[in-house]
């Protein structure tokens, strides 16, 4: 095995304590989908109000009702440490994650091309200790990852 693939970012704070060290001390490369939080982090989805009624997302429960309310806190943060230095949120939250070792790919699913000069742009940008300090000590999210799946029973 080369690389393992999950989830990581600001919002999804998971793999930190046991998948990180396991793959650094096997050797094996991370790659971390979703690491602008499924868009949360940019900070443009103000309330799961404004997802479109089939989006995957109104059902997450880290969007659901009082959680995105309460997960708001992490793209504040964001959101501040982008403003001090001239950046967007996402890409404070790709230089985050990009921080947190050489042995991190991140790949947000971008759809349009400035994003991807925006998501670019993120390699580029250094965070002070003081910066990376206060991103790391953002409370993880609230509310699982998915929504509860029932089992098939066949």
């Amino acid at each position: 095995m080369t690389a393992l693939q999950t989830e990581y970012s600001l919002s999804t704070r998971d793999p930190e304590s046991e998948i990180l060290p396991l793959v650094r001390e096997l050797g094996i490369g991370f790659v971390a989908y979703s690491p602008l939080g499924r868009g949360f982090l940019t900070g443009r989805i103000r309330s799961a109000d404004e997802l479109d009624e089939t989006d995957f997302r109104r059902n997450s429960p880290r969007f659901a009702g009082d959680n995105f309310r309460t997960n708001w806190r992490i793209v504040e943060v964001v959101e501040q440490v982008a403003a001090e230095i001239g950046a967007t949120p996402a890409q404070i939250a790709l230089a985050w994650l990009l921080a947190q070792g050489g042995d991190i790919v991140p790949i947000p699913g971008t759809r349009r091309s400035e994003r991807v000069e925006e998501n670019v742009g993120a390699d580029a940008i250094e965070l002070s200790a003081g910066q990376l300090n206060r991103l790391n000590d953002v409370e993880p999210p609230v509310g699982d990852r998915y929504a509860d799946m029932t089992p098939i029973n066949r």
